[in-house]
């Protein structure tokens, strides 16, 4: 919340350029490579697929473990997808980019007729293709920029997507550029380092408290 309602360019720079840096400080299997995948690999896939791009069964099942291992992880949506039809993830997936960037309901609603793919699940397909308009729908991100992350809905997103947008139009200069997928990240990045932070202040206490009480006892 402290860091969306900065306009410090420089803060926010820290918080995307920590990003890797907190993927791997959370030393979940296979994250570091996932991340790759999605950051890196799966948008090169998708736009060099033309005349319309799609995606498959199997990136739609990788990006899955990307966002199950990022955030919450529930494996029954893994099976889900496991299970559907090539083709329709393929149909689904074509008219859902071709929506944007001028209808996000839409290219949302296309992706949610998949059986485990809510508008979650959706926003992290569509920030692959077009992340400068359709940021992906983070537990952080909604924590920091809605004061909660319990709504799930469409409405919601579109919501969220839209605040985050702003915020990149606010950031963004004639020589520096951010984009609302670049502000997901920087609030995730900086939420992980909150976190960890507060962990490793607890386990200090926790360690100095017994430390004193056996100083106490062996004095005793």
């Amino acid at each position: 919340m402290e860091l969306y309602k900065s306009n410090d360019m420089k803060i926010w720079k820290e918080a995307l350029k920590s990003y890797p840096t907190s993927i791997m400080s959370l030393n979940k299997p296979n994250l570091v490579t996932l991340d790759e995948f999605y950051c890196s690999q799966l948008p090169t896939l998708l736009h060099s697929r033309l005349p319309a791009p799609y995606l498959t069964r199997s990136e739609l099942h990788s990006l899955m473990q990307w966002k199950l291992t990022r955030g919450k992880f529930r494996p029954r949506l893994l099976d889900f997808v496991a299970s559907l039809d090539e083709e329709l993830v393929k149909s689904a997936s074509q008219k859902a980019f071709l929506s944007l960037p001028d209808d996000i309901s839409k290219a949302v609603s296309e992706l949610t007729v998949l059986k485990g793919v809510g508008p979650a699940t959706a926003s992290a397909v569509l920030a692959v293709y077009a992340p400068e308009v359709a940021p992906f729908m983070s537990d952080e991100a909604m924590e920091a920029v809605l004061g909660h992350s319990k709504d799930y809905s469409l409405k919601q997103y579109l919501l969220l997507a839209k605040k985050l947008l702003e915020k990149a139009k606010e950031l963004s200069s004639e020589d520096e550029q951010f984009t609302a997928s670049d502000v997901e990240r920087a609030l995730w990045s900086s939420a992980i380092e909150a976190k960890l932070s507060a962990s490793s202040a607890k386990e200090t206490q926790i360690t100095s408290k017994k430390t004193s009480g056996r100083k106490r006892k062996n004095s005793s």
